[in-house]
């Protein structure tokens, strides 16, 4: 049996080690570029902003949706609130954001520093002693990172009053009731272990966008296949993630 998908699998890893522990190593080297790490937050946040509330509000629009007559036929309805809101604040948020991000942010970095590869302009930081990974993959890392939590803390409230607006306009439950369950089972540890979600989903798609980027080969053939792993991996990685995260936070 070839070793061959094993050997790129396990290049691929170490190339996302490499850069993960240069980050590490560089964050608290000056010079600091406040104004780049601004410049990346608004990127990745501020214009992500439209399509990430969308994606939040009509999934906790289809969750009430879905789940009041199956709760109905147990006399159970007051509780789609409880539902809607545990499930996004827990889980749906995080994913489903940072999967929207990864499409989004994630796929523009391995775009853009992929282009800078094949056009030599991250050669030409190099030679001006200039390290690539400070200067380049820094500041969009800690954006992402920054930006995830208070895009999933936005997705939260937009998915819960999604799933009030099915539930009490359009199915006519008790707004009081819904409401009142709403919050009645969450505790502090939900919410943050959704938001320590986000915050290490964040990490892993600028890190993986950024990877795939900087070793982008083969012109703008390259760069197309650079922008796609950026995605995929990026979007495989936070479901694995996932997984490991709810079982050690819960």
């Amino acid at each position: 049996m070839s070793v061959l998908p094993f050997e790129g699998f396990f290049r691929e890893v170490g190339r996302f080690g490499r850069i993960l522990w240069r980050v590490l190593a560089w964050t608290p080297r000056p010079p600091y570029d406040f104004r780049e790490l601004g410049r990346q937050m608004v990127r990745v946040g501020v214009d992500s902003l439209p399509v990430v509330m969308l994606t939040a509000m009509f999934t906790g629009m289809v969750m009430a949706l879905q789940t009041f007559n199956v709760l109905a036929r147990f006399g159970a309805e007051r509780y789609v609130g409880s539902l809607v809101s545990l499930s996004m604040v827990r889980e749906l948020a995080a994913v489903l954001s940072g999967l929207v991000l990864a499409g989004r942010a994630g796929s523009a970095m391995g775009a853009e520093l992929g282009t800078m590869r094949v056009t030599e302009q991250i050669d030409a930081l190099e030679v001006m002693a200039t390290d690539p990974v400070h200067y380049l993959v820094v500041p969009r890392v800690w954006a992402t990172t920054i930006m995830m939590p208070l895009l999933v803390l936005l997705a939260d409230g937009m998915g819960i009053w999604g799933g009030y607006l099915v539930a009490v306009v359009l199915m006519g439950a008790n707004p009081v009731s819904h409401m009142d369950n709403t919050f009645r089972f969450m505790e502090v540890s939900d919410l943050t272990s959704g938001l320590i979600k986000a915050a290490a989903f964040g990490l892993l798609i600028a890190a993986i966008g950024c990877q795939q980027g900087l070793y982008t080969r083969g012109g703008a053939e390259g760069v197309g296949r650079a922008t796609t792993r950026s995605v995929v991996l990026a979007s495989i990685a936070i479901l694995i993630s996932d997984f490991f995260l709810t079982k050690l936070l819960f």
